[in-house]
């Protein structure tokens, strides 16, 4: 079992900054790929970055490369998605999500992650 807790949701002005952290319990961390996926009203869940659980590969959705980073810290059991330049259409609730795939290439689909936060809401106002 895996618990996963996300924080550093909030309301800013396009164009702002927010730092989603993801803190995870449980087992062991480092043997997760991760991911972070989002969600807004009416919407299905999106993909929207993962990285490896060797922190070497990263994915994005095309839409937020070069605006967001998906970054690791195994020594500290968390995950992060920095997120500059937002917009509003990057408004929607945020969940962090554990693939314990066994591979080093991580997931772009949901359905592949085993575990999943609760998640944080963004909200990103024109």
């Amino acid at each position: 079992q895996v618990q996963l807790v996300e924080s550093g949701g909030g309301s800013v002005q396009a164009g702002g900054s927010l730092t989603l952290s993801c803190a995870a319990s449980g087992r062991t961390f480092s043997r997760y790929n991760m991911g972070w996926f989002r969600q807004a009203p009416g919407k299905e869940r999106e993909f929207v970055a993962a990285i490896s659980r060797n922190v070497i590969t990263t994915y994005y959705l095309d839409s937020v490369k070069g605006r967001f980073t998906i970054s690791r810290d195994n020594a500290k059991n968390t995950l992060y998605l920095q997120m500059n330049s937002l917009k509003p259409e990057d408004t929607a609730v945020y969940y962090c999500a554990a693939d314990f795939g066994g591979t080093y290439s991580p997931s772009r689909q949901p359905t592949e992650y085993d575990y999943w936060g609760q998640g944080t809401q963004v909200t990103v106002s024109s």
